[in-house]
């Protein structure tokens, strides 16, 4: 009975880390693109968009990133799935934690993003961040599908999958550019 309550609030932390992890590089964007502005309007989007991200990153993504990580160990145990993790029946949930290691990764990458952009620094352009903005969307394909279909995806399968969603997900970049481009 805990355990399901224990998965409940981990799906729900989930899903408020993953609105962050979207929300935040869109903003990053936004930041960018007020470069491009006239003074004084640049100067008040810059202090607009610093005030949206630092609640946004520091009170809803970083607490909802530990809270994930704390459910997910707890569910993890709970549930004794830690003892098929090295079992070729766990290789699913291997798998999962690897991407998850990987999605850490991301969520601090965005850090190191966050803290340039409210020093002012502003190393990348937008259309980086937009291609960098589609990693979340990645991540989170790749893990729903392994947690609900589990051993029922063969690996070949699962990476061209994952191929072709990369590959849709940066022609929809290119083509929102194009358009962009062309109403400018």
């Amino acid at each position: 009975m805990a355990y399901l309550y224990l998965k409940a609030v981990h799906i729900i932390f989930v899903v408020t880390w993953f609105a962050g992890l979207f929300y935040m590089p869109r903003l990053f964007i936004y930041n960018v693109e007020a470069n491009d502005k006239p003074q004084p309007e640049q100067e008040l989007l810059h202090a607009q968009f610093k005030k949206m991200m630092k609640p946004l990153w520091y009170g809803i993504t970083w607490p909802s990133a530990i809270i994930t990580l704390i459910m997910g160990l707890s569910v993890l145990y709970s549930s004794g799935l830690y003892a098929i993790l090295f079992k070729p029946e766990g290789f699913w949930l291997l798998l999962k934690l690897l991407l998850v290691i990987l999605l850490y990764g991301y969520h601090y990458s965005l850090h190191r993003i966050f803290k340039q952009q409210m020093a002012g620094i502003y190393k990348y352009t937008s259309d980086q961040l937009r291609m960098w903005n589609e990693v979340a969307t990645i991540f989170l394909v790749a893990i729903v599908l392994l947690v609900v279909v589990k051993k029922e995806i063969s690996v070949i399968w699962g990476l061209a999958g994952m191929i072709l969603l990369i590959f849709v997900l940066m022609i929809a970049i290119r083509i929102y550019k194009r358009v962009r481009t062309k109403k400018q």
